[in-house]
């Protein structure tokens, strides 16, 4: 599977709390937003049904760093 790189623009307070929560969580800011983004395809295909495709949200994000990591 091929990996995209996307850019977003997003207000500095917004990064910072994005990143305490990635920080809380033990991921990466970018790693947060992929678990954002697949948690929004997957509640928009509970309510709508499965979206066409080979790729599988679910197995799209890193798992969580380990603690001491």
């Amino acid at each position: 599977m091929a990996v995209k790189s996307v850019s977003i623009r997003i207000e500095e307070e917004m990064l910072q709390k994005l990143g305490f929560v990635a920080d809380y969580e033990g991921r990466s800011v970018n790693s947060q937003i992929l678990v954002l983004v697949r948690e929004s395809i997957r509640a928009f295909e509970e309510a709508h049904g499965p979206i066409d495709g080979r790729i599988r949200p679910d197995v799209n994000v890193k798992p969580a760093r380990k603690s001491g990591a």
